[in-house]
């Protein structure tokens, strides 16, 4: 299975990338964890955001690899303890089908993103900046993962 993170933004800080790095590394090739950033609309006085986000959510969708379960990453979303989604990583893992996880850019993922969505998930009920998502998710991920291995990371 893989875990493939669909996100807008491109030309993330330094500190992101090298974060979201250590963590994606440290997944095996059985849960690998890939990265594909979809570039945000220009935003700028007068922007018609709505246009923007519904372009970006088209650019994600034909991004997500066919067969793939999609989760909406939406503040909206379920939310859950590390352990639960060590529970969902288990039974994805069982079946095989990749992950595609959707991270919106500031004013958050397109309507037709979230109705495509098999499932929505909340990072948490606080805010993040798009960025901060990315390194919070594969964190988490990487715990979930490491859970279920019975690792000693997740204390």
């Amino acid at each position: 299975m893989q875990i493939h993170i669909i996100a807008i933004g491109e030309r993330m800080p330094d500190w992101v990338t090298e974060a979201y790095q250590e963590y994606a590394k440290r997944l095996p090739h059985e849960c690998r964890l890939t990265l594909r950033e979809i570039p945000a609309g220009k935003r700028g006085k007068g922007a018609d955001l709505a246009r923007l986000t519904r372009e970006e959510g088209v650019r994600q969708l034909a991004a997500v690899p066919a067969g793939s379960r999609i989760v909406a990453l939406d503040r909206s979303g379920r939310e859950m303890d590390t352990v639960e989604l060590a529970e969902r990583l288990g039974r994805q893992l069982q079946v095989g089908n990749d992950l595609a996880l959707l991270i919106g850019g500031p004013e958050g993922l397109a309507p037709e993103c979230l109705d495509s969505a098999h499932e929505r998930w909340s990072l948490s009920r606080l805010t993040f900046a798009h960025p901060v998502a990315r390194v919070v998710l594969a964190e988490q991920l990487y715990r979930a993962w490491s859970i279920l291995r019975n690792l000693p990371y997740h204390r």
